[in-house]
């Protein structure tokens, strides 16, 4: 976990940097949806694409003429879990369970100026970690739990229209396990990972 407090530092030092380079600051409201998945180091365990949803509050900072900056958010996110479980007398549990988080994604953004009509469609490129942390039940199984903390690393793509609404996809590439195996050590071998697409759209003052 170093690394990616080493990574939320260093975007917090751009988020710190933009505001004293006389970068313009907005905030807004975020909503979308967000479409899930496991995947297992064998293909054969890969779990369908479940949709879930996402919103909340975010800021950007931007600095003016070369266009790069940083945004935060913090987000309500509900995930779908299809995950089947066999339980110690070999009775398979319905797998399928809402996951609520509250995350928090840093992102560095580029916003490609082009001239004449910047202001009305500005197209941009983002990347950067996502920290989710979760507030339903961790329990699955007596043997098996959801992590707490779920990271992962998002690349996206997105337009600004108007200045003001900005349309976003992602793909999020989990950076840690998804579970914690209570009693079963062979089980810790087994690395299963989220995998999440997400659209959105944001209104910013």
């Amino acid at each position: 976990m170093k690394t990616f407090r080493r990574i939320a530092l260093a975007l917090a030092l751009v988020l710190a940097v933009a505001g004293t380079a006389s970068a313009q600051f907005r905030f807004g409201v975020r909503a979308g949806i967000q479409t899930n998945s496991l995947h297992f180091e064998k293909s054969t365990f890969d779990e369908d694409n479940r949709v879930g949803f996402t919103g909340g509050v975010m800021a950007e900072f931007t600095v003016p003429v070369v266009g790069v900056g940083a945004d935060v958010s913090l987000m309500y996110t509900h995930r779908n879990q299809g995950l089947a479980v066999i339980d110690a007398d070999g009775a398979v549990e319905d797998g399928d369970r809402g996951l609520n988080y509250i995350e928090i994604p840093l992102n560095l953004k580029w916003k490609i100026g082009i001239p004449v009509i910047q202001k009305i469609v500005r197209p941009y490129i983002f990347t950067g970690p996502s920290f989710a942390f979760l507030t339903s039940k961790r329990a699955i199984t007596d043997a098996v739990k959801n992590k707490s903390c779920d990271v992962a690393w998002n690349v996206g793509f997105g337009v600004e229209l108007f200045s003001h609404l900005q349309a976003s996809a992602c793909y999020g590439f989990g950076m840690t396990k998804a579970f914690d195996f209570v009693g079963v050590t062979e089980a810790n071998a087994i690395d299963a990972r989220t995998r999440c697409w997400t659209i959105t759209a944001a209104y910013l003052f």
